[in-house]
């Protein structure tokens, strides 16, 4: 039996190596390159086509994917005369891999419904190296006819494949799962950067805090970063800044005031717009050291 034919859009680091793993499970693949032309070329290199457009990407294929960084990102390949939308089918299957508002989500599910067509948001655990060999955690959400079709093509990309319920699930605890885990990252960082000024050596610091149940795995990237210089956690404050800003906005939408965010909403920010967003999440410890002078 021949493999659905997968149209990818957004071939950034996490992209390329799902459409690589994609290519060696043996799917055809068309691309949609962009003005970095390294991840379409790869893909062509081991086969796939390139599309002139998404309008031209979801005529030619029975799944598409996405991978984008931002929902103003996947509204842009969605909508428009040469958009997703324009070029989709009945009974094709539309997958939104990156972590978006809710509501963009529900909007993009509904205006696909109207076309016979179903959406499944499906945000994604672990890295690039994982993803290259079909190791990834998929949080996956939407129409269960729907995601029991595709779901052999899921796991093939990932190693935990979730079904979270309704459409937005997935992209709504994603967004709870890294507020969680970026108001913990500010947290440490910031009581390394304290115990410097205080004369607490940072070892000692770490050892007993993690001798109880604060201990965490993001305590650790944390801690490494600081006392190690060893970077376990690539993930830029760009997009921290960008998913817990999403967070609050999503709970804003459901009336919901957050009491946690603020904080680590207001210090990612800060580095964002002060020229740090490259940094990674670990190394704000360095830019808390700086930053958190008295005024």
């Amino acid at each position: 039996m021949s493999k659905p034919t997968i149209g990818f859009i957004g071939l950034g680091l996490m992209g390329r190596a799902m459409v690589e793993c994609l290519q060696k499970a043996g799917y055809p693949v068309i691309a949609l390159g962009n003005r970095d032309r390294s991840g379409i070329e790869e893909a062509i290199s081991r086969g796939a086509t390139e599309a002139a457009s998404a309008r031209e990407l979801a005529e030619g294929s029975d799944i598409v994917m996405l991978c984008m960084g931002t929902s103003d990102h996947v509204e842009s390949r969605i909508y428009g005369d040469d958009g997703v939308l324009a070029g989709t089918k009945s009974g094709q299957t539309v997958i939104d891999f990156g972590t978006s508002l809710p509501s963009s989500t529900t909007k993009i599910g509904a205006d696909l419904a109207e076309k016979g067509a179903a959406y499944l948001d499906a945000p994604l655990g672990r890295t690039p190296a994982h993803a290259v060999d079909g190791k990834l955690n998929i949080m996956c959400a939407g129409d269960k006819d729907a995601y029991d079709k595709v779901k052999p093509v899921l796991d093939d990309l990932g190693e935990n494949v979730f079904h979270l319920g309704d459409l937005g699930n997935g992209h709504k605890i994603k967004l709870m799962n890294n507020f969680f885990a970026m108001t913990t990252a500010m947290a440490m960082s910031e009581v390394f950067a304290v115990s410097d000024k205080v004369g607490v050596p940072r070892q000692m610091v770490y050892d007993v805090m993690a001798a109880g149940p604060n201990h965490s795995g993001m305590m650790d990237f944390i801690k490494n970063y600081a006392t190690d210089g060893q970077i376990d956690l690539a993930f830029s404050v760009a997009n921290a800044a960008k998913d817990v800003g999403y967070y609050k906005q999503m709970a804003e939408n459901f009336g919901v005031d957050s009491r946690m965010a603020g904080c680590a909403d207001a210090t990612l920010r800060a580095a964002r717009d002060g020229g740090s967003g490259d940094l990674n999440v670990p190394e704000m410890v360095d830019w808390m050291t700086k930053n958190l002078e008295s005024k």
